[in-house]
């Protein structure tokens, strides 16, 4: 299969990292590149969930039961109003 080239701009030092940890598993930063793409061609995506640490994933379960309780609340008029609510957020 034909190569194509391609140039990527990283920080310097997490390049200089990556290729220290990727030298230790025998491989260098074109390979895993090159692994990458081809993960990501196969699972149609990226090959790993990117969630933020500070809000964790839900499982489909866990957001359907946090929807019901909403719906819930929303029909016994529990809750705050939405600009009560959106101020608390934002002075965090």
């Amino acid at each position: 299969m034909p190569k194509v080239q391609t140039s990527l701009r990283l920080e310097e030092e997490t390049f200089n990292e990556a290729k220290k940890i990727l030298k230790s598993l025998g491989m260098n930063f074109t390979e895993a590149v090159n692994v990458f793409a081809s993960m990501v061609v196969q699972e149609r995506g990226l090959p790993f969930d990117v969630i933020s640490s500070k809000y964790p994933a839900l499982s489909y379960k866990e957001a359907q039961e946090k929807v019901q309780r909403s719906i819930e609340n929303i029909s016994e008029e529990k809750g705050i109003p939405s600009d009560e609510f959106f101020s608390k957020i934002l002075t965090k």
